[in-house]
């Protein structure tokens, strides 16, 4: 008979699936109970209101004294379409829109032209400081608006202006009136807006370009490219997406050019030669107290917008059907 040693007749039970295991208690941790959806509501809420009372609340109600006679300080009147009748056949309604998209011509399309050169500059990598020259190109766009007039009224001066002299000195002009003429007025206030929003849309382009893979540029140089063919080649078809962005936005914003042109004359020149649609609304409501008048030339400028976003969307929509196949 063999004699087993102490401890080793005892044998441990084999391991069953079957074992109930006690469930783990879970963590609670510390903060709020529950992120479920009646927290985001209660974060997203300040956003809405916000819109609704600052956002929506003055579109209806523009819309709704739009057919009004309205006076703010005494009653108002119906008028139906009265209002909007008066303001198409109102000559200053179209030379308002024409001299609101011939400043957005002479502002956007060299605008874009210098941003993607500039852009084009800052994407170098044997550039150095850039974070510098980022930096810097957004300074005129923090500038006060005030400010940037009244250096621009002193450069663009009649008489004793740095523009007139620089071009007397290579013969090119004399003593060009850039306040009483129609296009220099127009060229005075696009360089200004050029001036501000050019370092914005430089960046802008910039992120877009540093988007494109630098594979692409290999290939075109092993190919025999040179660097003009690579950013014709390249780089602009990269930015198809980013240009019609940028096209957009400063139609949008060229739309509501007010600052610049008011600063120069608050009625819009002696002839209303530099008058926009913003500075039309403006004059109507607070200088004429025309409020419902107002409204309806904020209701076309609105429409106005609407059309441009609608081809903007079938612009964009092309290019990207263009690019995928």
């Amino acid at each position: 008979m063999s004699v087993t040693k102490s401890g080793q007749g005892r044998r441990k039970a084999p391991l069953s699936p079957w074992k109930n295991k006690k469930p783990k208690e879970a963590k609670v941790l510390p903060g709020v109970a529950s992120l479920d959806g009646r927290w985001g509501f209660l974060f997203v809420a300040p956003f809405f209101f916000m819109f609704l009372v600052f956002g929506l609340a003055p579109v209806i109600y523009s819309v709704y004294i739009s057919f009004f006679q309205w006076d703010p300080l005494g009653g108002s009147t119906f008028a139906g379409l009265h209002n909007f009748y008066n303001l198409i056949h109102d000559s200053d309604l179209w030379l308002a829109i024409r001299n609101t998209f011939s400043i957005w011509a002479l502002s956007t399309f060299p605008q874009m032209f210098m941003a993607i050169g500039f852009a084009a500059i800052l994407r170098n990598k044997r550039l150095k400081g850039k974070s510098f020259w980022r930096t810097i190109l957004l300074v005129p766009n923090i500038t006060s608006v005030i400010a940037i007039t009244i250096v621009f009224q002193q450069l663009f001066g009649r008489d004793f202006g740095m523009i007139n002299y620089v071009l007397t000195l290579f013969g090119l002009g004399h003593h060009i009136d850039f306040i009483e003429g129609v296009i220099p007025s127009h060229i005075a206030i696009a360089t200004m807006i050029t001036w501000r929003w050019i370092g914005y849309n430089t960046l802008i382009f910039l992120a877009s370009m540093l988007a494109i893979p630098d594979e692409l540029y290999e290939s075109a140089s092993v190919d025999g490219a040179s660097k003009w063919k690579q950013f014709v080649y390249v780089t602009l078809p990269g930015l198809r997406n980013t240009i019609t962005f940028v096209i957009v936005v400063g139609t949008i914003g060229g739309l509501q050019v007010f600052a610049e042109p008011q600063q120069f004359a608050p009625d819009g020149g002696s002839s209303k030669q530099f008058l926009t649609l913003t500075l039309f609304l403006y004059n109507q409501a607070f200088v004429n107290n025309k409020y419902g008048y107002a409204a309806a030339i904020g209701i076309v400028i609105t429409f106005i917008v609407m059309i441009i976003s609608a081809v903007n969307f079938l612009i964009t929509r092309k290019i990207s059907d263009a690019g995928s196949r």
